[in-house]
Formats: C-alpha cells, structure tokens, sequence
C-alpha cells in the first residue's frame, strides 16, 4: 500500500512541479527507493517484507513458505497496492480510481522488465544467500534506484504494483491494457533470477 502510494503520489508531484520527463523520472525513483528501503527496514522483521508477488512466487517455489500462505500474500499485496493508489489519487485531488492512459508496450519494454525483475530477484537471494538478510534494506533499494535508469520500462519489477498503477492517471501509471505484458515479463524475470542464483550462488 504505502509503496505504490509513495510511486504514484511522487508521479503526480513530479508532473505538477515540472514538464521535465528527466526531473520526473528522478522524483519518481527517489519517492520509490526511500519508501522502498524505509518498508524493507521497518517490516523485513516481522513479515520478511513481502509485499511483490514475484518475490512470494519465488519463495514458494524455493520451499520457504507454503502454497497457502503464497496465495494469500499476493491477494493481499494487490489489495494493498490497490488501495495505495487510491490513497495516491485522493491526496492530489484526483478520482479515487481512474484510468491510467498511458501506454507501454513492445518487445523493449517486455525485455526490459525481465532484466529488472531478474536482477531484483537475484540481489535478494544473493543477500539471503551471504547471511546478509538485514542488507535488502539498501541493496534492494539500489538496484531499483539504479534500474530506473538503464532500463527502458523504469524497473516496476512488481505485479501488484503494476496492476495499481492502471488505476491512477499520472507520470508513473500504466494502461490496463499494458499490464499483461508487464507482469508476464516480471514472472518470467523472477524465474530467470531464481535460475542465474541456483548457477551461481553457493548452496
């Protein structure tokens, strides 16, 4: 809730202080990242700070937490996200629910997203795998601050938040119609992380 919250609401500050697309990117990463990394820190303790369902999936298929306990995280994550970008919309004077118009597709975009999500996925595991679960607070952060910027989607890297991102029309929203080939690409990167981990962490 409060993630996607913190990425739309950066978006609709970001097109109200500038037309600039490079200041919006950058508010938009750094909205993202510090609640990113401040969600991690606060709530890795108690609820190992699932709130991606591309993470859950992984650790369902790593035997971590079982098919129930799976299935009703990634309800509840989309609910939350959901509910974030209502938050969002209401904050800045919007509809609670509208229609994001802006659309993101091609093969580019669908490649891009595998890399992003491959890469996060990989960064997580590679930090549970050295013993250094407490560091996702900044290493996770990192990647996605950095992937905003070499990758040509901006890194959502998360279903649940790219399905509430179809619900508010600002600088960081999505289509509905774009959001298939989003999350397609991000489950398809998390298995993709999870096969370069197994090639090249030790176990």
């Amino acid at each position: 809730m409060v993630l996607s919250a913190s990425i739309l609401g950066s978006g609709m500050m970001a097109t109200g202080i500038t037309d600039n697309g490079g200041v919006q990117l950058i508010i938009v990463m750094l909205g993202t990242v510090l609640a990113l990394g401040l969600l991690i820190a606060t709530l890795g303790p108690i609820s190992g700070a699932h709130f991606n369902p591309a993470v859950s999936l992984i650790s369902f298929l790593t035997k971590e937490i079982k098919a129930g306990v799976a299935a009703l995280m990634v309800l509840t994550q989309i609910i939350g996200a959901i509910l974030g970008a209502i938050i969002a919309n209401l904050m800045y004077g919007h509809s609670a629910l509208e229609s994001a118009s802006h659309e993101r597709t091609g093969s580019a975009l669908f490649f891009s997203e595998i890399i992003a999500t491959a890469g996060l996925l990989f960064v997580i595991l590679a930090m549970s795998n050295v013993g250094k679960s407490n560091g996702h607070f900044w290493a996770v952060p990192a990647w996605i601050g950095s992937a905003y910027f070499f990758t040509s989607s901006t890194t959502f890297a998360n279903p649940a938040v790219t399905f509430a991102r179809a619900f508010s029309d600002s600088y960081a929203g999505i289509a509905l119609s774009s959001v298939g080939l989003f999350v397609i690409a991000q489950l398809i990167g998390a298995l993709v992380g999870l096969g370069a981990s197994k090639l090249v962490l030790k176990k």
